[in-house]
């Protein structure tokens, strides 16, 4: 693909760094990126982050990877040095794109973007949405985005709460379900490693499996379980009074809430 010439990464941290190594592993050039203010000292592709902005700007396209609330701090400094041909991405979490257009009046396009972990083996959601984003940016967007996992853009910037909630805090949730699976099988009398092993290779094959096949996983659970059969027994456990249900919807509930106070607070 045509990479942006020059990238300016505000920060590095955990998902930064993730998006910047898997950028660097699909053929972009360290020399096409620079890396602003980040706390870290071991940065992907072996680059030496920097405390000011570089002088050749204004960018091709600025990453936005710092905490939300340093967002003030960044774009008083940032903000002067961007020009209308500068496309800005930021993954800010509860930072919607007023907040952010008000904070960078000068920069062109401005998409927020919410991806998760998965980034790293090129599997995770890449949530976006951007106000007025032409056919040619949403194509730009869609190479830029594609190697770490499938474009998913929305309708309207409210659904980012609901779909941060559930692909951005997913895998954690994903990780706490096989974690509960493996001691649960330790305390009825398996080894825990070997519990650890079963449920990883039971969940990644199943996922597998789900993505591969012509039915719906509501479908599939109901294929897997025969009439008073093993897993219907389970089945029955979870389903009961919509347990499993209530208390998904609950969580979600929990990190959706959570991520509109932060949108409260971006725009204080």
């Amino acid at each position: 693909m045509q990479w942006p010439a020059n990238i300016w990464m505000i920060g590095c941290g955990n998902m930064g760094g993730a998006i910047l190594q898997a950028w660097l592993d699909n053929g972009l050039s360290p020399e096409n990126v620079t890396i602003v203010k980040p706390s870290q000292s071991e940065l992907p592709g072996g680059k030496i982050s920097q405390p000011d902005y570089p002088a050749d700007g204004p960018p091709d396209l600025v990453l936005l990877a710092m905490k939300p609330h340093q967002l003030g701090e960044v774009t008083e400094e940032l903000a002067p040095l961007l020009g209308s041909k500068t496309n800005v991405i930021s993954i800010l979490a509860g930072t919607e794109l007023d907040v952010l257009h008000g904070a960078l009046p000068a920069a062109g396009a401005i998409v927020r973007l919410m991806p998760n972990m998965a980034v790293t083996v090129g599997k995770s959601p890449m949530i976006m949405i951007g106000k007025d984003i032409g056919s040619d940016l949403h194509d730009q967007m869609d190479a830029l985005f594609s190697p770490l996992g499938p474009p998913e853009w929305l309708e309207n910037e409210e659904q980012m709460h609901i779909a941060t909630a559930l692909a951005g805090s997913g895998p954690a949730f994903l990780f706490r379900f096989i974690d509960a699976l493996t001691v649960s099988a330790h305390e009825l009398g398996m080894d825990k490693e070997q519990a650890g092993r079963l449920a990883l290779k039971m969940v990644e094959g199943a996922a597998m499996l789900t993505a591969s096949s012509e039915h719906d996983p509501g479908t599939l659970a109901n294929q897997v379980a025969s009439p008073n059969g093993v897993t219907r027994k389970g089945l029955d456990v979870l389903d009961a009074g919509g347990r499993l249900n209530a208390l998904l919807k609950d969580v979600l509930k929990a990190a959706m809430q959570r991520n509109k106070e932060m949108a409260k607070e971006a725009k204080k």
